[in-house]
């Protein structure tokens, strides 16, 4: 049996794994408000502000480090599998919050979950370098990444929802058994990668590797091109610059995942129901972003441009579509207004980030683009710690402002680095 297409088969599984993760990590922070009046009614809303910021940043120490972690085994057991440990363990962790009992509980399974729902974008970004040509590789991140959106759009209000006729318990068991199910269709479907899968047709399968600029042709068969050892992609000023980009850009997104729900609820009172109306909103935004980002890179690819000029461009513009928007967030008054303003900066996010992911692949070969993808991650899952870390202290007195600002600055950071630390992005060639 031969199926055409067979690779934008294989990326919108990822994408709808994307939309299960970000359906059970949105699950805490919607009902967060629920769970800390059931488990924390003595405590002040500061007291349970921060012991929601702490439980946040376990996830997030956790999920870099699992980046990395699975970058590694994505490496060494291939995607198939992968994706199998990866989404099954998170699965399992999402269900176990139902017998979280307090802060020591839910630390655990969130840092489980965490370790775990690192593994899905190093594997995407090295399923996205075997399935597609370099063309059209921002597209189908942009696919990819276009499935945290939805699963933020879906997330709120089908939680908000569920709890109406829910206890928090059964609403992370049901959750969790999603995943899970997700399982049966990856393992029918992705029986190995394009050079030797049963189903692709052979006009597909040269289209794919023909078309990937970091894969050789020797005699009719292809290699992974440049892959150097671990030491000698750090020694890479390259490496570094993604590396630094994802470590900045990163927290922005973070700092809108975790506090939407907590900062509707603090700035204008929202309740879980209402919180459902408004907090979908900016994940809109993000949505349009990450095809617009996509399209646009392989518009201007087609056009001719070169893959450092595109890439540099686009990252540039989503950039400063945040820039803007950020510094807007210091006065947004009403809510519909605030959370708009919101779609806007996620919108650039979205823009920016698919052309970051894209740069390991554009730069290596074979087994270091999961590596490079988990050492990135892990950074940019540093980067969210650090700022998650800071929310309480800086909203004390409940003005979001300076962290606004401070995302506005890693914006900055995020293009200072592609520019200077990665002068061409295209190929790189092993050290003489």
């Amino acid at each position: 049996m031969k199926l055409k297409n067979l690779r934008w088969w294989v990326v919108a599984l990822i994408a709808l794994a994307t939309i299960i993760n970000y359906i059970d990590r949105q699950s805490l922070n919607v009902l967060w408000p629920a769970i800390a009046a059931d488990l924390y009614p003595d405590k002040t809303a500061v007291e349970r502000k921060e012991i929601y910021a702490f439980i946040s940043v376990i996830f997030v120490f956790s999920y870099a480090f699992g980046q990395a972690i699975f970058g590694k085994i994505f490496d060494w057991i291939g995607t198939r599998f992968g994706f199998v440990l990866s989404i099954g363990v998170w699965s399992i962790a999402t269900a176990a919050h139902a017998l979280a009992q307090g802060l020591l509980s839910f630390s655990i399974f969130r840092s489980i979950l965490g370790i775990a729902e690192a593994g899905n974008w190093p594997g995407a970004t090295k399923g996205n370098a075997e399935w597609f040509p370099t063309k059209e590789r921002a597209l189908a991140q942009g696919i990819f990444n276009s499935g945290a959106a939805i699963g933020g759009i879906i997330s709120i209000p089908l939680i908000a929802f569920l709890a109406v006729h829910f206890s928090w318990q059964t609403i992370f068991i049901l959750v969790g058994l999603v995943g899970l199910l997700w399982l049966i269709p990856w393992l029918v479907l992705v029986k190995a990668p394009p050079q030797n899968h049963p189903w692709i047709t052979e006009e597909e399968r040269t289209y794919i590797l023909t078309g990937q600029k970091n894969t050789e042709s020797v005699d009719g068969e292809f290699s992974d091109g440049y892959t150097p050892t671990t030491g000698e992609m750090l020694s890479r000023k390259e490496s570094w610059g993604v590396i630094i980009a994802s470590a900045a850009i990163d927290p922005i997104w973070w700092l809108f995942v975790f506090w939407i729900p907590i900062y509707l609820n603090e700035v204008y009172q929202m309740d879980v129901t209402t919180i459902g109306i408004y907090g979908w909103v900016p994940y809109v935004g993000a949505m349009f972003g990450a095809w617009f980002g996509g399209l646009l890179a392989q518009n201007r690819l087609k056009a001719g441009w070169s893959v450092n000029k595109t890439r540099k461009f686009t990252i540039t513009l989503g950039c400063m579509i945040m820039l803007p928007a950020l510094l807007a967030m210091a006065n947004p008054g009403a809510p519909v207004v605030a959370v708009l303003i919101m779609a806007i900066i996620l919108f650039g996010f979205q823009t920016t980030i698919g052309n970051v992911q894209t740069l390991p692949s554009d730069f290596f070969g074979g087994k270091s683009v999961g590596t490079l993808a988990g050492f990135s991650g892990m950074a940019a899952k540093l980067g969210a710690v650090g700022l998650t870390s800071l929310v309480p202290w800086l909203t004390a007195d409940g003005n979001y402002t300076p962290a606004f600002i401070i995302g506005a600055g890693l914006a900055v950071t995020a293009m200072a680095s592609i520019w200077l630390l990665c002068p061409k992005i295209g190929p790189l060639k092993p050290k003489v």
